[in-house]
């Protein structure tokens, strides 16, 4: 038959997007091209894959068959091509994450990093977005899969928790706070504190912990993003209650994370996926990569 593989991903893609204008974006493709591509399949299989309107495109009934033999020849072959070492470097491909920002700085850099040496033709692509935001473009099938403390209650969802941890104070090396061994919610209030804005999932989580504490300390700034908390820490412009994934690993030359106790707050954060959605070769393997971290955490360290 007179078609090739790049004619294959047009058709798989759009069927997937149900748009050649949101297909030929993801293909890097003119529309056009992309409308060539699909007539010339088209008139390799001898039959119509799609109706077309100028509103919306639907697939026709053969087309809708054959979407799921053209995924699965495809996933196969990629699957394929990513198991042999000598050629998983030409492998190439697109993986979308929707990541909470306070993941983006110190957690995720190490696994894609990884991820690019061994697959360094694929093309990550990362959306910063709030907690709120990430369910919002998961459940729209905007990204692959995401990394999120919030969607164990969404339906339509999977969540896969990979790692537990609790809130610290973030300060500064020469704070004051930063020689104690830990920090109480009631020490917090004799200092310049900072914090996440209402709109926060995690200002919703620490104020749902703090209800009946009444050394819930007063906050004179607010930012939207932890990671824009972590940069006023570091600025030296006062003290916040953080994620302890978005502090630097201990030995920072200038920030510091100090245990924050009475209470003990903590979040689980978990890889979140539309459910019963299987995932391209390519972003399979990277959940897959950042599910074994949750394996790997949960390991019991040998005694000595």
């Amino acid at each position: 038959m007179n078609f090739d593989l790049p004619d294959l991903r047009a058709f798989v893609a759009v069927a997937k997007l149900g748009s050649f204008r949101a297909a030929a974006v993801e293909l890097h493709l003119s529309q056009p091209a992309l409308s060539r591509r699909i007539e010339k399949l088209e008139l390799a299989l001898g039959v119509r894959l799609f109706h077309r309107t100028t509103r919306k495109v639907d697939m026709t009934t053969v087309g809708r068959e054959f979407s799921h033999r053209a995924n699965d020849l495809l996933n196969s072959l990629e699957q394929s091509l990513m198991g042999i070492r000598d050629v998983a470097a030409h492998v190439s491909g697109e993986v979308t994450i929707a990541c909470i920002p306070s993941a983006v700085r110190y957690f995720l850099p190490g696994i894609l990093k990884a991820f690019h040496l061994r697959y360094p033709r694929i093309l990550i692509r990362v959306i910063d977005q709030g907690a709120n935001e990430v369910l919002t473009t998961i459940l729209r099938n905007e990204a692959d899969f995401g990394l999120n403390y919030i969607g164990t209650q969404e339906p339509e969802l999977e969540f896969a928790p990979i790692l537990k941890e609790a809130f610290v104070v973030a300060c500064t090396a020469e704070h004051p706070l930063a020689r104690k061994k830990k920090v109480t919610w009631a020490d917090l209030t004799a200092h310049e504190y900072m914090s996440v804005t209402k709109d926060s999932g995690n200002r919703f989580l620490l104020d749902l912990a703090l209800t009946d504490k009444p050394t819930h300390s007063r906050w004179y700034c607010e930012a939207q993003h932890v990671s824009t908390l972590v940069s006023l820490v570091e600025a030296g412009l006062g003290v916040a209650a953080v994620p302890r994934l978005a502090m630097p690993p201990d030995g920072h030359a200038t920030l510091v994370s100090v245990p924050l106790v009475d209470p003990v707050i903590s979040r689980t954060v978990g890889l979140i996926r539309r459910r019963g959605r299987s995932l391209s070769p390519a972003a399979q393997e990277l959940y897959d990569q950042m599910l074994a971290l949750s394996n790997k955490a949960k390991k019991p360290k040998p005694v000595r």
